[in-house]
């Protein structure tokens, strides 16, 4: 009995011990982390981290633009001679990488706002992503339009066109670019597009760049909408990687961006946990 007792006795003071040293060690993170100023975009670290540095997301690129010249290929077949056919791509985290933009908002803690975002456009630095210029030549090749449809605001065109210019952009003028109007809504300039050429294939980073119906995703978060539309999904449209923002991002908050408080109490609740 003295024995256990002698083996019970430091085996009790080392487990006190070491709940004090956890304890302590808690109490020394807390305080840490009391003391530090955390962004109200801290959410964003690990995605915009992710695409600025992951070789998945430049790996995951340059497959979609390879994808997208397979498709391309067989959309050729299918048409006719006579066709004049044409490539239709967004703009933003599809051409150009905006992820500078979003690591400031990080950086100063400031949510997106119409001004920062023109300030960011306005210096024309953006820098063009992973096999896409290859795939533009491609289009380019094959005797094939590409043009972009964006829903950056008429007056970012000339900032637009000289970021673009300056990467050495295929398709880089005027005629090629179509921007938002009084609407977010792009059937219209597609439809613009349409009485000319054919598209046969578009390419974005937001499934609205493909169809506007994913425009409105209150149901199901638009995930029985993809159900409906597979077949088209896989002929017509390539879709990019874009974790940082997106349609996909409203629908968690209803439809709507609310304050920061709420966007962040909506994003826990919308998480499917165990």
């Amino acid at each position: 009995m003295k024995k256990l007792v002698l083996f019970f006795v430091p085996v009790v003071v080392i487990a006190v011990l070491s709940f004090r040293g956890i304890e302590q060690k808690n109490q020394i993170a807390k305080s840490v982390c009391d003391s530090l100023q955390i962004s109200a975009q801290e959410h964003l670290t690990m995605a915009v981290l992710w695409y600025q540095r992951s070789a998945e997301m430049k790996a995951l690129y340059i497959q979609s633009y390879n994808m997208a010249k397979i498709s391309l290929e067989n959309q050729i077949k299918k048409s006719s001679s006579g066709d004049k056919l044409a490539v239709v791509l967004d703009i933003d985290e599809t051409v150009l990488d905006n992820s500078p933009y979003e690591a400031m908002m990080i950086e100063k803690g400031f949510s997106h706002s119409v001004k920062s975002w023109k300030e960011w456009t306005k210096l024309a630095i953006a820098k063009p992503l992973p096999g896409v210029i290859d795939f533009l030549l491609f289009v380019k090749s094959k005797g094939i339009e590409a043009f972009y449809v964006s829903n950056r605001e008429t007056d970012e065109r000339e900032a637009t066109l000289k970021n673009m210019i300056n990467e050495k952009i295929p398709f880089a003028d005027t005629s090629h670019i179509y921007l938002k109007g009084k609407e977010s809504n792009k059937t219209a300039r597609y439809n613009e597009i349409n009485k000319k050429y054919k598209i046969v294939l578009t390419i974005g980073d937001n499934l609205r760049d493909f169809n506007e119906v994913f425009g409105n995703r209150k149901n199901n978060y638009g995930l029985n909408i993809v159900d409906s539309l597979k077949t088209q999904l896989r002929e017509n449209f390539i879709l990019l990687p874009n974790p940082m923002y997106g349609d996909w991002e409203k629908a968690i908050y209803g439809g709507k961006y609310p304050s920061e408080p709420e966007k962040n109490k909506l994003r826990k609740l919308a998480l499917k946990s165990y």
